[in-house]
């Protein structure tokens, strides 16, 4: 995986790190690790917080996360039966239980979890991470798009939305566009599947709505986004 370097001001780097909804987030200030499954520890230094949106394997591996804590002392913030397994795995100081409409912030970068629709899980969640300088991603983890994700949108004018186009129950391109046409992003990032061919045919798609945008992401590249440009 490429080394992400510190992002300058107004600017976000991410990297998409395996075929599911792992995804490292950096800020100028903070590292955020999403979802770190089939992935090695130890490429993960200086990380501020781990963020965990539900208990499924391609989600949740909770000796990976040890490990990541063990290294950074890093806050776990996951939701409720995911923060359940890893009560005796990391500090218990550093656990943060995830239900929707939690906000936290790691000095001046914030955090939110929102509702996820996802019914195989048991509490899953999304998460909204905005940076110090207010650039707005929204990781929609394995998420069906469900009608909410348009006041959300409104709301929250996002940068970047990750969009679950394969693997999970009932995803595909046609639902990770609209997550995309619902949430309205500068850039939309399709994610979650192992087809080339899901996320060309999500880019097809996204090109009908005005004003958003398609990266489809390599595993392991380094990707910056900047607020409000494209």
């Amino acid at each position: 995986m490429a080394i992400m370097t510190v992002p300058e001001k107004n600017k976000v780097m991410f990297v998409w790190f395996n075929r599911y909804a792992g995804v490292t987030v950096r800020t100028p200030s903070k590292t955020l690790v999403i979802d770190p499954v089939d992935v090695k520890p130890k490429i993960f230094t200086d990380v501020s917080a781990i963020l965990i949106t539900h208990e499924h394997y391609d989600h949740l591996d909770p000796r990976v996360i040890s490990e990541i804590h063990k290294l950074s002392d890093c806050l776990i913030i996951a939701d409720l039966t995911s923060a359940r397994r890893l009560r005796n795995m990391v500090k218990s100081e550093k656990l943060i239980e995830a239900q929707v409409g939690l906000e936290i912030k790691i000095d001046n970068v914030a955090i939110r979890a929102e509702k996820c629709n996802h019914p195989p899980a048991t509490s899953p969640v999304t998460y909204i991470i905005t940076s110090e300088d207010g650039v707005k991603i929204f990781h929609t983890a394995d998420s069906l798009p469900f009608p909410e994700m348009a006041k959300i949108g409104e709301r929250e004018r996002f940068d970047l939305v990750f969009c679950t186009v394969g693997i999970a129950p009932g995803a595909s391109p046609e639902t990770g566009f609209e997550i995309a046409r619902l949430t309205k992003p500068r850039i939309a990032v399709p994610y979650h599947t192992s087809s080339t061919a899901d996320l060309r045919r999500f880019s097809e798609l996204v090109k009908s709505v005005p004003g958003v945008n398609c990266l489809i992401p390599e595993i392991g590249k380094v990707y910056q986004v900047t607020r409000g440009a494209s």
